[in-house]
């Protein structure tokens, strides 16, 4: 921006970058992209024995460290006895010290979706009965601290590098090739590069600590880098580096050797050159982020991915090139314009960009959505909500822009330009110090040029003695200054002429405001690709409330566990035995018979046997015989239990050839 821009328009747009910064940091990036579906122990149970491990289910895959589960007893203490591993598909198990003692303990989580987003949470769970812990299951989340903020902020400035860098290229080579030599708009697509290298590098260093701890200390840890490069997301980050390399080659021939050729054919292919190449790394640099967010996992990834390239380019066609364009229309020098051909060429391209972003967009919506509901129901579905209404303001706003384009004059107006070459001629035939004056006059009112003049000295007179005195190297560079000031005056008048022209005043306001738009837009569209998907938050619900409901309902049917000690009068005769039957309602039941020694330690028997007896009804005994799984561990799935009732349930225990005894307890099935 230069000092042309009035005091409010300079106001409207740093109202406008506050405004993204703050929704930017405001929104943070807490959301997770993978969700817990289940889990076992579930939240808030109550179980009378302890478990051998704890599971976990997560609506994806999700990236494991040596400390993503960890189980904290009352005290504070961990209880968990090894690495943490997939036993299968989704679901992720930690296992425990045996005899645990009764109490309530946590569960924490902190894994890696495969979107490259941090999950972390907590829950509670009691064994015998609830009790006081030490251990606060909130501010679990590693990424809403100073390392999360930042993150964000570095996702956002990478965003807007690659949109300014690819948009502004773009809008060089397809609409004003002038502008390659036009300073102001070299800086702009430099600007772009330097963000998105430095972002780059700066998210490569945050990552570690990102998705582990969340310290400050731990950006720089080099261990923490090593393991970031071995992930998806270390990989893509890298792979962007490596394309920002080639993209400073890209800028170079641009700005450089295409600037300088004069040849109109050699032009002409180095034209279609610079077009494919950009091409090529412009969309492997959108490829970087399609690999390793959103697109790359859930519902139909191979599509998904190009669809998310072509999403990108669009954008930064339409938005990247708005940018160069207000820098040309505020930056350019009085003796280059941007022209109306350039102008209307470039709401060809934003027009065409914005039919790509509607139908790209509406498969992204339907995949990340799924269903109406989510637009209202899911985080994800109210940002989206918003993004369409900015995309729907800033389309209207370039509609404006289109008008004013269609009415932009080309060229200063002839008869100005006749009437100020008369007033030229006229003057300097007068004298060359009257020219003189009226140049000093001229650009001193307009602020633009330097004279190099003291107030004492009367560049007319000397003039005039240099016409009678013969040529003087002092005259010459006499003259070489009044010919300075000439070019500062015609500069001066141009620039005058030019920005009076109402239609490029409208177009340079509204294309301003095109501009203040996109930046709330790319921050909205940054929180939003932070935030879980409302399909995968939708079915996360549903799982939640599905394992509520079975929860509920063994409740409700009185899951059981019976813990029955016995005696077998032989050695090794004393144990305790226990019955877990799980719904314990009418019909199939799964059944887990466990044998402990009296110290907590499991052991293995000769043989085991369980009978179901209603003796209200006059059924039974139910004869059972379990499967041996594992040390001091037997199961029998498809248990049927006719009819709900008081149950008696026996328990045959042999520990010799000749030591046996039955043990009974009652217990309400169904």
């Amino acid at each position: 921006m230069t000092q042309t821009i009035a005091p409010r328009v300079r106001t409207l747009v740093l109202l406008l970058l506050a405004a993204a910064c703050a929704l930017l940091a405001g929104a943070g990036p807490a959301s997770a992209h993978a969700a817990v579906t289940g889990s076992d122990p579930g939240q808030g149970a109550v179980v009378d024995k302890a478990p051998a491990r704890i599971t976990l289910t997560f609506s994806e895959q999700v990236a494991l460290s040596d400390d993503s589960l960890r189980v904290l007893d009352p005290e504070g203490k961990r209880v968990d006895t090894a690495k943490p591993a997939n036993v299968s598909g989704t679901t992720y198990a930690v296992p425990l010290h045996s005899g645990l003692p009764d109490g309530t303990y946590t569960v924490a989580y902190q894994v890696v979706s495969a979107d490259s987003h941090p999950v972390a949470g907590a829950y509670t769970f009691s064994i015998g009965a609830p009790s006081k812990t030490s251990v606060s299951v909130s501010g679990q989340s590693t990424d809403d601290g100073v390392v999360g903020w930042l993150y964000g902020f570095g996702r956002y400035v990478s965003y807007a590098g690659f949109i300014v860098m690819a948009g502004g290229a773009a809008f060089v080579l397809a609409c004003w090739r002038r502008g390659s030599g036009v300073r102001p708009v070299q800086r702009f697509v430099v600007s772009g590069w330097v963000a998105l290298t430095a972002s780059t590098l700066a998210l490569l260093l945050l990552r570690g600590s990102f998705t582990g701890s969340g310290k400050v200390s731990d950006i720089f840890d080099l261990s923490l880098l090593g393991q970031v490069l071995q992930t998806k997301s270390g990989a893509a980050l890298v792979s962007r580096l490596l394309l920002l390399a080639a993209a400073a080659l890209f800028i170079a021939v641009l700005f450089g050797a295409y600037d300088k050729r004069e040849d109109a054919e050699e032009k002409r292919d180095l034209t279609f050159g610079l077009s494919i190449g950009g091409v090529v790394v412009a969309a492997g640099l959108a490829a970087s982020w399609a690999m390793s967010e959103h697109a790359s996992v859930g519902l139909q990834a191979g599509i998904a991915m190009p669809v998310d390239v072509l999403h990108l380019l669009a954008v930064a066609a339409w938005l990247g090139g708005l940018g160069a364009l207000l820098v040309a229309l505020y930056r350019a020098p009085a003796d280059t314009p941007v022209d109306a051909p350039a102008v209307r060429r470039f709401s060809q391209v934003a027009f065409g960009s914005v039919l790509a972003l509607i139908a790209t967009g509406t498969y992204q919506s339907w995949r990340q959505l799924g269903s109406w509901s989510a637009f209202t129901d899911t985080r994800y579905g109210r940002l989206l909500l918003a993004k369409i209404a900015l995309v729907v303001v800033l389309v209207g706003v370039a509609w404006i822009s289109r008008r004013w384009t269609g009415r932009l004059a080309e060229t200063v107006p002839a008869e100005a330009s006749a009437v100020r070459e008369k007033e030229r001629v006229g003057a300097r035939a007068d004298g060359g110090g009257e020219t003189a004056d009226v140049g000093n006059a001229d650009v001193s009112a307009e602020g633009e040029g330097d004279t190099g003049l003291d107030t004492d000295e009367q560049p007319g007179t000397e003039s005039a003695g240099t016409e009678s005195a013969g040529p003087e190297p002092a005259d010459s560079e006499r003259a070489a200054q009044l010919a300075r000031q000439q070019a500062a005056r015609d500069a001066a008048q141009r620039k005058r002429m030019r920005d009076a022209d109402p239609d490029r005043f409208g177009l340079r306001r509204s294309v301003l405001a095109e501009a203040g738009i996109a930046v709330v837009l790319l921050a909205v569209t940054t929180v939003l690709t932070q935030t879980e998907p409302g399909r995968t938050e939708q079915e996360a619900k549903a799982a939640t409330a599905a394992s509520a409901a079975s929860s509920a309902d063994a409740g409700a049917s009185g899951a059981l566990t019976l813990n029955m000690p016995f005696d077998t009068g032989g050695e090794d005769g004393k144990g305790i035995v226990t019955i877990d039957v799980d719904p314990a309602r009418v019909g199939g039941n799964e059944m887990h018979v466990y044998v402990e020694r009296p110290n907590g330690r499991a052991f293995d028997i000769p043989e085991v046997k369980v009978e179901f007896t209603l003796k209200a009804k006059d059924i039974g005994p139910l004869p059972v015989v379990p499967d041996h799984i594992a040390t001091g561990h037997w199961s029998a799935n498809g248990v049927q239990i006719p009819m709900a009732g008081d149950w008696q349930v026996d328990v045959t225990v042999r520990t010799s050839d000749i030591d046996e005894v039955t043990v009974s307890k009652n217990a309400q099935i169904g």
